[in-house]
């Protein structure tokens, strides 16, 4: 049985695709693309495929990922552009490896997100972002199935800045103002999500942009805790794979004697 991780996107329209449509329409793809998937044991079999910590809907991602099992073995490259060829634009796989090592849920474990604030001066948001960082508490209120819960935002926040100079704008102009944040967060329980840190901008410093944000997450995989950046989870599965085997000298001439043909 092969393994094979993907790498896709959610964007444009399709951010407020919900986790469960996006399973339908994954299931789809693999029909289409004729994939040899394997399938669980049951009364009631489904194919095998293993998703991991997907965004909250109506938020875009650059880096999702998942795990298909396979019958046959494929070239990864190749499947992941018959995938992408049978998904509809927005939900797009980008990158596919063989899995070659164990553990891969535990190598996500920060995301990087950006977040658009039409609206909000960039000094503005400076100045909130200054006043989070240096806050030991940040005590934030979402609504779970369980009723109203209250926890710390601040401990997850690894990085928090504006990635934006004063000035820039949503539209390239100087009519509307627009503050983007880059944020790093821990996976922690519970999850704290760029809302969250939103609402500690707002209950530290008043911070309450006028339209909802544009939220997207850039990348997540392994927190390196020296540096404070996020690696790519599927890179310890391509330096697993085996190297390519070098072309022999005679092979080289042969097919440089056969090019004038």
């Amino acid at each position: 049985m092969q393994r094979i991780r993907l790498r896709y996107t959610k964007r444009g329209r399709l951010r407020f695709t919900s986790h469960r449509d996006f399973q339908r329409a994954f299931e789809r793809a693999l029909r289409r693309a004729e994939v040899p998937m394997a399938y669980s044991a049951g009364f009631t079999p489904h194919p095998k495929v293993s998703y991991a910590n997907a965004a909250p809907t109506g938020t875009g991602s650059e880096a999702e990922y998942l795990e298909i099992a396979l019958t046959a073995p494929r070239d990864p490259e190749q499947l992941r552009a018959q995938l992408d060829a049978s998904l509809p634009d927005g939900l797009d796989v980008t990158d596919a490896v063989e899995a070659r090592t164990s553990g891969f849920a535990d190598r996500l474990t920060a995301s990087v997100w950006e977040l658009k604030l039409p609206g909000v001066d960039p000094a503005e948001a400076e100045r909130a972002v200054a006043a989070f960082t240096e806050a030991d508490k940040v005590e934030v209120q979402r609504l779970t199935k369980n009723g109203m819960r209250t926890f710390d935002a601040r401990p997850a926040v690894v990085s928090l800045e504006v990635a934006t100079p004063e000035g820039a704008t949503a539209d390239g102009s100087n009519e509307q103002p627009c503050a983007i944040l880059r944020l790093v967060v821990r996976h922690v329980t519970p999850a704290v999500r760029p809302d969250d840190v939103l609402s500690g901008l707002n209950a530290v410093a008043d911070l309450a942009p006028p339209v909802p944000a544009a939220v997207t997450r850039l990348a997540q995989g392994l927190l390196d805790d020296e540096t404070g950046t996020v690696t790519d989870p599927l890179a310890p599965d391509r330096e697993a794979a085996p190297a390519a085997p070098a072309a022999s000298p005679g092979a080289v001439g042969s097919a440089t004697a056969k090019a004038p043909a």
